[in-house]
């Protein structure tokens, strides 16, 4: 069975000057954060981009499918910690996004530092969101 998710967002005015909104619209978890340009190649001041979305996307599935693979290897995680830090920079005159960089940390009982890089780059490979990232970023 899919699963599909939806958001909704406005924009008003030019680029530049403008700004606009994003929400949730299937889950309802956020509405109206504050989007703009400025928040996207400068200093946020308070708004979100669509970089920080994706880079929550990130962390949150990557999370998940590493919880997952370690569950399913005898060694669930006690907690898991996982930092994406998404770049958005221009290459040959376009904007691009270029990486997204992932940081992780965990408590898992039982489990030696080779383990944890090998379910961790298992993760990396099952991750839909990291899938999607493949060649592409």
């Amino acid at each position: 069975m899919a699963a599909t998710r939806s958001a909704h967002a406005v924009w008003n005015g030019d680029l530049l000057a403008g700004n606009g909104v994003v929400s949730a619209t299937t889950s309802k978890a956020f509405n109206d954060l504050s989007v703009s340009w400025k928040a996207r190649t400068e200093e946020p001041g308070g708004s979100t981009s669509p970089e920080e979305l994706v880079a929550a996307a990130h962390a949150s599935c990557f999370s998940m499918a590493l919880s997952a693979g370690l569950g399913d290897g005898g060694t669930p995680p006690t907690k898991l910690e996982v930092d994406a830090t998404v770049t958005f920079e221009q290459v040959d005159g376009d904007w691009r996004v270029v990486s997204s960089a992932l940081k992780v940390l965990g408590t898992v009982p039982g489990l030696d530092a080779a383990g944890f890089q090998s379910a961790a780059q298992a993760a990396k490979d099952g991750c839909p969101i990291s899938q999607m990232m493949t060649g592409n970023v």
